[in-house]
């Protein structure tokens, strides 16, 4: 396994303690949508659900095409006859929320592009007919990337979430992967895709706070974390407070042995201080 790139990898780091030093303007963010694999008509996934949890208090805001139905006193087994309109009202609340908190930051997992991001979620409130609140990309951190650059590409296996959550021995319940993800929208379980998206917010704070006080379960080993090289280990003994203890320490010893009459010296002086 590669070692992290030292300087991506402190850069990272730093990153991450600035969200938790702002942790009251850092909101984590996931959402769930229909399947976006195997695709033929070119139509964009309809968005099923999204939640956004605030890092330091961990309230989190939802919005759901079952509870917009519910609001609307339209049965669950109706949803699919009347979705874009639904979907409509859903991302009106959503872009309502994050245009009313202009300047958080948002920390996500691979919400990178039009195909599952930030993006998509615009390009589906577009062809619904409306104009998107865009986020800045300034604002917007990849956790998922971060954990690569602080702990290398194979700090865990395959798929990467599920995988680290093991390693850390997290066990969420109402967690749904990716195939189990798209099988729930096949099944029209909206309720199932919302409870996953809620609890997929809480395990992403929960990874995201493990990597800030260092306290994270990776595959990596202590000496790829710190380079793998000579040149690394030999720095972190020269920068060790012990270390500079005992070279401090020897200096000192090396100057009286140099000047046998220093220590008199020495002495004689503090004893003179008092009288």
């Amino acid at each position: 396994m590669s070692a992290p790139d030292p300087r991506r990898q402190k850069a990272s780091r730093a990153v991450i303690d600035r969200l938790f030093a702002d942790a009251a303007n850092v909101w984590v963010i996931h959402y769930s949508c229909e399947s976006f694999y195997d695709r033929t008509d070119g139509r964009s996934p309809r968005i099923t659900s999204i939640a956004i949890r605030k890092l330091d208090a961990g309230q989190t805001v939802s919005f759901s095409i079952h509870q917009v139905a519910e609001l609307g006193k339209i049965d669950l087994a109706d949803i699919t006859a009347q979705y874009d309109t639904l979907e409509r009202e859903m991302l009106d609340a959503y872009f309502a929320h994050i245009s009313s908190h202009r300047g958080m930051k948002y920390l996500h997992w691979n919400m990178r592009d039009i195909n599952y991001g930030f993006a998509a979620i615009e390009h589906r409130y577009r062809v619904l007919g409306r104009a998107p609140f865009v986020i800045p990309d300034d604002n917007k951190f990849d956790l998922a990337r971060l954990l690569i650059d602080i702990y290398g590409v194979g700090y865990t296996g395959h798929p990467r979430l599920t995988t680290i959550l093991e390693k850390n021995r997290v066990e969420p319940r109402d967690f749904l992967n990716g195939a189990s993800e798209a099988e729930a929208f096949e099944q029209q379980n909206y309720v199932g895709l919302h409870q996953s998206t809620l609890r997929k917010v809480d395990v992403l704070a929960n990874i995201a706070g493990r990597a800030f006080d260092r306290s994270l379960k990776t595959n990596t080993t202590w000496w790829e974390m710190h380079g793998g090289t000579l040149r690394t280990f030999v720095n972190f003994v020269v920068e060790s407070r012990p270390f500079q203890l005992i070279v401090g320490a020897a200096s000192i010893i090396g100057l009286f042995i140099a000047n046998p009459g220093l220590p008199r010296a020495v002495w004689a002086a503090i004893t003179s201080i008092g009288r």
